[in-house]
């Protein structure tokens, strides 16, 4: 008997290949996993305490779609805080559950089937995967590398316009590049989109997580209140909470009520407790915050001297975030590498083909792991280059 297949398109949707990486990395011992985004830190015990006390005080029950109104209201003053930024928490501000759930309601309120989206790449993949889980079309628009910088290719993006593009998409600071939007950039993209009548989607997750300062530029400082501006947040990097699903989406009004309406039909609303943990994240997390700024600090001084004594390897300046994405000379499978170099040295790489165009030849390592697993991963990926590791042929795939 014919049974019932999956829908062709979610078929185009393709799995992420971090994630290919970590599921042989799960089935083996003793294995240096710096593959996913995410300190080696557990969530401080302020916050932990703080979701206790709320479970003890009855934060079990729904709450408003758009999140709790204490919670958007400590956002909106941490906005005028580092930003100078005044945002109306009650229509401006919608909480979700992750930075990824922000991402789904944003590009869904932006992009209609067989709409396109621009994307600055190397990115996180999950944007692209995002547009295409709505049936659009996501156009990979890969920055230049000039130097030790990436740049933003204008000339690029404006060859990749369509009658049908809706959405630009850019990360700052940038998973996995480190790179950082400065003003002028800021103001560049949001020149083009208003000229292009674009949405212009800005994830800004890792802003605290800045070598530049006590937070990097946003977006909002910039734009008004009536912009087609969409800034996805979380508080999983900032505050070691990627366990918890807690983010945030600022936009103009009539995308955060409607972005508040899907948010019924996706998770109706981010957990009560976690969203109360968010608050005392917010309200008591800067001192916490800032020791972790300069053990990455320390980190990204320590991986930089030892891949800049790599034979072969290119090092991008980091400005931002707790990633590297060294390029390595005569590597043409980023994926096929990092596999076998999991499996021969035991240490997880993420591939840089994972990150869409612009990344293979690279791969990309998170930093804010323990100093000696970082060592000790650095002098492995040493010895596998040194045994002609970055070589892939017909062999080597076996």
């Amino acid at each position: 008997m014919d049974r019932a297949a999956l829908s062709p398109s979610v078929k185009t949707v393709p799995a992420s290949r971090i994630r290919e990486i970590a599921d042989i990395a799960f089935s083996m011992d003793g294995v240096l996993k710096l593959y996913f985004g995410e300190s080696d830190q557990p969530t401080p015990d302020y916050i932990k305490e703080a979701a206790t006390r709320a479970l003890a005080d009855g934060y079990t029950f729904y709450t408003e779609n758009a999140g709790l109104p204490s919670l958007r209201k400590a956002l909106a003053e941490k906005y005028r805080e580092l930003h100078r930024v005044e945002l109306d928490p009650g229509s401006e501000i919608v909480i979700t559950s992750s930075g990824v759930q922000a991402l789904n309601v944003g590009i869904r309120c932006a992009l209609d089937p067989g709409d396109e989206a621009l994307l600055l790449t190397p990115a996180w993949p999950n944007g692209s995967a995002i547009v295409q889980m709505f049936n659009a079309r996501p156009r990979q628009v890969p920055m230049a590398l000039r130097g030790s910088r990436y740049e933003i290719d204008f000339d690029r993006l404006t060859s990749c316009l369509t009658p049908r593009t809706r959405l630009l998409l850019y990360t700052s600071p940038s998973n996995p590049l480190g790179w950082v939007a400065s003003r002028q950039d800021q103001e560049a993209l949001l020149e083009f989109c208003r000229r292009h009548r674009l949405w212009l989607l800005a994830d800004e997750v890792y802003e605290r997580l800045y070598y530049g300062g006590n937070v990097a530029p946003s977006i909002l400082r910039l734009c008004d209140r009536e912009d087609a501006v969409l800034v996805v947040q979380s508080f999983s990097k900032t505050y070691c909470m990627t366990g918890w699903r807690l983010g945030w989406l600022v936009t103009r009004r009539d995308a955060a009520r409607k972005s508040t309406e899907l948010n019924e039909f996706v998770v109706s609303h981010a957990p009560a407790m976690a969203q109360k943990a968010g608050e005392a994240a917010l309200r008591d997390g800067e001192s916490e915050l800032e020791s972790m700024r300069e053990r990455l600090r320390g980190n990204l001084d320590f991986c930089r001297q030892a891949l800049d004594a790599m034979p072969g390897v290119t090092l991008p300046e980091p400005l931002g975030a707790f990633y590297l994405f060294p390029r390595i000379e005569g590597l043409s499978d980023s994926f096929e590498f990092c596999r076998r170099f999991l499996l021969r040295m035991r240490v997880g790489f993420a591939p840089g083909v994972a990150f869409g165009a612009g990344g293979e030849g690279s791969v990309r390592l998170c930093y804010a792991a323990d100093r000696d697993i970082l060592r000790e991963a650095l002098v492995r990926l040493r010895t596998f280059l040194g045994e002609g590791g970055a070589k892939v042929d017909s062999s080597t795939r076996a």
